[in-house]
């Protein structure tokens, strides 16, 4: 009778220690173990992260980031560790957030438009994905690459489209520029070329007279007359005298892209820079800015009219007045002149 109550007593004390061993093993895997109060927080995991990083990461996310390290181990994600975009839900249990960290890497939305220069993209891009302005920028300086493309200095921020584009947060600088360059070549398709050939135009070209169009208006439906306009010129061998071409040749000589500048004056269009237009005849070397895809496509399918002048609307700000005369351009012109001499705007 003694024997059985000893190996009951011994049963029953195993028992209590597998209950409190499974409770443990069922608390650290499968309980709540987020402490946050937002429906989801998002972790982005560099791609030489170590497991120490990512814990120091969690641990303003997590209840007890020791259970989530032991189940980390258990699984085998302490040695394989991925870089990305990973999200985490509210009441997630360690082996959700371990499988989730380990082969959830969602896309990021990428977008872009308006750049000067390529440096002001880099820094624009290393803001959304994983690397540095530098090393961006430094694969955007590679001759070599853009050369075997059919791009220069002049002409390599043509490559890059302004959109929005779905990339892993973890993508390479390599593969960035290497994706770009899919997107232009997908962009510029036989019909695209052959509008631009009808045009007497390289793509290249259409996009630095895009990038004319889009700085002289924001306004869309007025675009394909603006490119309608430069287009006539063109053909008629006149100069372009585009004033956005003076402004990017100053900031250009200056070295100074923050430059501001609101009115061109008349000893800026002595600037010997082969972007001047009112020096040089032609399409300027390269774009002035990254052309929005409307510009692109207002060069494309241009309105046909016999405009060849344009100054800016005072009684319709963001519009221009268009003339096919030099008389009917100088009186235009001589309603904004007062204007912008109201408003003492000298520089």
């Amino acid at each position: 009778m003694y024997i059985k109550k000893i190996l009951l007593l011994i049963v029953l004390v195993g028992l209590i220690i597998g209950g409190v061993f499974a409770y443990n093993v069922y608390d650290a895997i499968f309980a709540p173990n987020t402490k946050f109060n937002n429906p989801e927080a998002h972790v982005y995991i560099k791609s030489d992260a170590s497991i120490a990083d990512v814990s120091k990461m969690l641990e303003p996310l997590l209840n007890n980031t020791q259970s989530f390290m032991k189940v980390a181990e258990r699984k085998g994600y302490v040695s394989n560790i991925k870089g990305g975009k990973y999200v985490i839900t509210k009441g997630m249990n360690n082996n959700d957030i371990v499988n989730s960290l380990r082969s959830n890497n969602i896309p990021v939305k990428v977008s872009f438009n308006n750049q000067e220069t390529l440096a002001s993209l880099a820094g624009r891009i290393s803001a959304q994905i994983e690397p540095d302005s530098l090393t961006l920028l430094s694969l955007f300086n590679e001759d070599d690459f853009f050369k075997s493309n059919g791009f220069n200095d002049d002409t390599k921020i043509a490559m890059f489209l302004p959109n929005s584009y779905e990339f892993f947060w973890n993508t390479s600088a390599e593969k960035f520029r290497e994706r770009m360059l899919k997107e232009y070549n997908r962009f510029w398709n036989d019909e695209r070329k052959s509008k631009a050939k009808a045009q007497g135009l390289t793509p290249n070209e259409v996009v630095a007279l895009s990038s004319i169009v889009h700085k002289e208006t924001a306004k869309i439906d007025e675009r394909p007359r603006v490119a309608g306009l430069y287009l006539n010129r063109l053909k008629k061998g006149m100069k372009l005298q585009a004033d956005p071409t003076v402004i990017f040749a100053l900031k250009k000589h200056s070295g100074n892209f923050d430059l501001v500048i609101k009115r061109v004056l008349y000893k800026d269009l002595e600037l010997d820079s082969p972007y001047n237009t009112y020096k040089y005849r032609g399409v300027p070397p390269g774009p002035i800015t990254m052309p929005d895809i409307s510009a692109i496509n207002a060069v494309l399918n241009p309105e046909k009219h016999d405009y060849i002048y344009m100054v800016a609307n005072v009684e319709n700000f963001g519009y221009h007045k268009f003339a096919k005369s030099g008389a009917q351009h100088n009186r235009n012109k001589a309603q904004y002149i007062r204007w912008i001499n109201s408003q003492n705007i000298n520089r």
